[in-house]
């Protein structure tokens, strides 16, 4: 029996743009197997929409409060979300 298919939004705070952090996410999303998306926002945080096994998310989550190597993360808010229509892939917007 597969996991069910749930959703997280989460948003990382702190000098997270210009130090490869949406790279990074999509490519440890793809390897665990998630669909959604990630994207810079205006006041330099990062938004992030995962959807896959519990599981999977949780290590997504766990890998967002470091980031990659540059990355200085301060804050890392999640929260429980729908799946937004249309995704069948992790993708950088």
């Amino acid at each position: 029996m597969s996991s069910p298919l749930i959703c997280r939004h989460i948003l990382v705070r702190g000098r997270v743009q210009g130090v490869g952090f949406r790279a990074g996410t999509r490519h440890k999303a793809a390897s665990l197997g998630l669909i959604g998306w990630v994207h810079n926002l205006p006041d330099g945080d990062v938004e992030i929409v995962a959807c896959g096994a519990p599981a999977a998310l949780d290590q997504l989550v766990s890998w967002c409060r470091q980031g990659p190597p540059a990355a200085r993360v301060s804050n890392v808010d999640v929260s429980e979300g729908n799946p937004p229509p249309g995704l069948n892939r992790f993708e950088v917007r």
